[in-house]
């Protein structure tokens, strides 16, 4: 799937399968996992390309966006995780 060509949009996924995540919240997470600094203009562009796509979506919280994973994103990233675990196996 085109959408998961991006290890960064494709790891922001795996992360909001399980919860959501405000905006710096959810990009610390992510600079944790790869013991590295993503740099803020590429992150952020990483989720807009997947709220646009339908992938992610974003509410506001105040002062903070929050993002979370849609039905369509849990859907592609199960397909996603099921052709990886064939080719893994």
């Amino acid at each position: 799937m085109r959408w998961l060509n991006s290890g960064l949009r494709r790891d922001v996924c795996i992360l909001l399968a399980e919860e959501s995540y405000r905006q710096q919240q959810l990009k610390v997470a992510l600079e944790d996992h790869y013991d590295d600094r993503i740099d803020a203009k590429q992150f952020r562009g990483a989720l807009e390309r997947l709220v646009e796509a339908g992938f992610v979506e974003r509410e506001v919280d105040g002062i903070h966006d929050v993002y979370s994973l849609t039905g369509a994103g849990r859907d592609a990233l199960d397909a996603h995780y099921e052709w990886m675990t064939e080719k893994v196996a």
